[in-house]
């Protein structure tokens, strides 16, 4: 493979060493254990290079001669540098190490007893690459620094029982999260754990009322009890932030069944979440009481008349600066005339920071100003108009509207025909049809041709267009063709039927 790169009249070593070994290979024994060594160019040292084309006799350089030809011996001493090149394995770039799982999640004590106690939590937020093998948790007497192992295996569960304690030890207690990237950061006990029986586990009973914000006025006072459990008597701890209680400002008075929070005057400061921790060895239960006390809103701001237009006023504002600790419910808007100086309401719980003042009365000037609204009440202060709004007289003139003639002239005309009947003899019966027309028509009823004049066995009526003839108890003899005719200055129309009366079997 390297003798494609350099001519032979460029080789520089003597002639005749090389044409001998060619035309006689069989007669040295050298060549054929030199073809089975073909690493033997790494082993000798640079220096003995030179040497190679002086010693005929030496086997290797005779059978690269053979095989590659003439070339050989001049790229000889320039194989080894490219096989150890090949040789040597280029760095690959390290793979970054795989993080381990995070702690473990809320670590609690479920249950302690003379000789053992349970523990819950909750499995790691994170993993990592490779799945949970599982947990490991340690314990710690109080006073010492050696934790020691109580499983000798991992396992996945998340409630694990420590056997064998001794009654009356006070133990600290932390679980590790492991995989194969690595065992994670421990969650450990916030406090030690005394190995002792818990009849009853500690628990608060909050009440319905207090699960939700607990709202009370500037001034008023705040008396809360709360019942809770435990046997034996548990440890009460209440905390503000995760800092002990002011006790200035609340008192707290615990008995074996309830604790009572008590503020004499409460205070805006006094608003926040009060957390509770009932805890017997470890043990625990924990509750949160939110407490806002509130008081009156401060006025809006920047209240502006931005318009008047006919009876109409046009007013913004911003909401107040200092809300009372609370929502702002609404705005209520007064006016207050020049002539009589008093207010009126003429909005209330507005919640928008804008509105409209209709229904002045012309000729007066007002005033106006805004409360704020919360859930304690109005503000104590109003914000008010700078200015005045002055409803002035316009002058209207009355103009009649002029009201196009219109030719109501119409002649008669059916919009609904006679029917033909059919009844029974004795049963009296009705003929009915519309008809319209201006001015009013005439109706003229006929019976096959001959005009019904003032007849009692006929009742003939017309209303809103509406004619009707009444036959009284008919016979065999009044049925025929009865025409409807209307007649008025412009034209007549008219409409026909037939009355069938039948005689019963």
């Amino acid at each position: 493979m390297t003798g494609k790169t350099a001519p032979p009249d460029t080789d520089p070593s003597p002639a005749v060493p090389k044409k001998e070994p060619v035309p006689t290979p069989q007669e040295e024994p050298a060549p054929a254990p030199a073809a089975e060594e073909p690493p033997a160019p790494e082993h000798p040292p640079a220096t003995e290079q030179p040497t190679a084309p002086a010693d005929e006799p030496i086997p290797v350089p005779t059978a690269e001669v053979t095989e590659e030809g003439p070339e050989a011996p001049e790229e000889g001493p320039l194989a080894p540098p490219a096989e150890t090149q090949a040789a040597a394995p280029e760095p690959k770039p390290e793979k970054p190490k795989a993080e381990p799982p995070s702690s473990p999640l809320s670590l609690a004590v479920e249950e302690v007893s003379e000789n053992s106690v349970t523990l819950t939590w909750k499995a790691p937020e994170k993993t990592g690459q490779s799945s949970l093998d599982g947990y490991v948790v340690e314990i710690c007497k109080d006073g010492s620094t050696d934790w020691t192992a109580t499983n000798e295996e991992p396992f996945l569960s998340t409630r694990y029982t420590i056997q064998n304690l001794s009654s009356g030890d006070k133990i600290h207690v932390r679980v590790k999260a492991v995989s194969a990237s690595g065992a994670s950061v421990p969650a450990t006990l916030e406090q030690p754990v005394v190995i002792r029986e818990i009849l009853q586990l500690p628990r608060i009973r909050m009440p319905r009322h207090l699960r939700q914000t607990y709202v009370r006025r500037v001034g008023d006072a705040v008396n809360i009890m709360i019942p809770f459990q435990g046997k034996p008597q548990p440890e009460v701890i209440w905390t503000k932030g995760d800092q002990p209680l002011d006790t200035s400002r609340v008192n707290i008075r615990n008995t074996e069944k309830d604790t009572i929070f008590y503020i004499r005057q409460a205070q805006r400061s006094d608003s926040g979440k009060y957390e509770l921790a009932v805890r017997i060895n470890g043990a625990e239960d924990k509750a949160t009481l939110d407490i806002r006390v509130i008081e009156p809103p401060g006025p809006p701001q920047n209240l502006k008349l931005v318009d008047v237009w006919g009876f109409n006023v046009a007013l913004e504002w911003n909401p107040p600066v200092d809300n009372g600790n609370s929502e702002i419910k609404g705005y209520t808007v007064q006016k207050s005339d020049k002539k009589s100086g008093k207010w009126f309401t003429a909005l209330e719980r507005c919640t928008r920071t804008s509105c409209t003042i209709s229904d002045l009365i012309i000729g007066n000037t007002y005033s106006f100003r805004v409360f704020a609204e919360n859930a304690c009440g109005l503000s104590e202060k109003a914000a008010v108009t700078s200015g005045v709004a002055h409803i002035k007289k316009t002058k209207t003139a009355y103009q009649a509207e002029k009201i196009p003639q219109r030719d109501m002239m119409e002649p008669p005309k059916f919009t609904q025909p006679l029917t033909d009947r059919t009844t029974t003899r004795g049963y009296s019966t009705h003929l009915f049809c519309c008809v319209r027309g201006f001015p009013q028509p005439k109706i003229i009823w006929m019976k096959n041709q001959m005009e019904i004049r003032e007849d009692p066995k006929y009742i003939a009526m017309i209303e809103q267009g509406v004619c009707s003839l009444e036959i009284r108890k008919p016979s065999p003899f009044d049925g025929g063709i009865y025409t409807c005719k209307a007649v008025n200055p412009l034209g007549e129309a008219s409409v026909d039927c037939k009355l069938d009366v039948k005689v019963p079997q």
